[in-house]
């Protein structure tokens, strides 16, 4: 089984449970299940979970809840342990160049040791 974990800031904020804080009991639930599945699942359907190309190897956790579409952006260390570094509300096709940007620094913050 997969663990994962949420990226904490040098200042200790973590910056994806904050997110999550600002969302309805609905879209956390959903959230939390898919996240879940991932945990759970050997091979997860790429509906739920999605590697980025032309980026340092961020990953991408989709989640639609009704109209709403989540992503939350991370990284694998090893194979078991995901590290979730950002997540946002998308509200177009494509994954915003600035959260892949910030996912890339955020994994290189942690991989770093800060």
């Amino acid at each position: 089984m997969k663990s994962i974990i949420f990226y904490t800031t040098k200042s200790g904020k973590c910056p994806v449970k904050a997110h999550l804080d600002t969302l309805s009991d609905n879209q956390v639930t959903k959230i939390a299940w898919v996240l879940k599945l991932i945990r759970e699942l050997d091979q997860v359907p790429a509906k739920y979970l999605k590697k980025l190309t032309n980026t340092d190897d961020i990953w991408e956790i989709r989640v639609d809840v009704g109209k709403d579409t989540f992503r939350l952006l991370g990284f694998f260390q090893g194979r078991e342990l995901i590290i979730l570094t950002n997540s946002f509300q998308k509200k177009s096709q494509k994954t915003p160049l600035n959260e892949i940007k910030l996912a890339e620094k955020r994994k290189k913050d942690y991989l770093r040791g800060r």
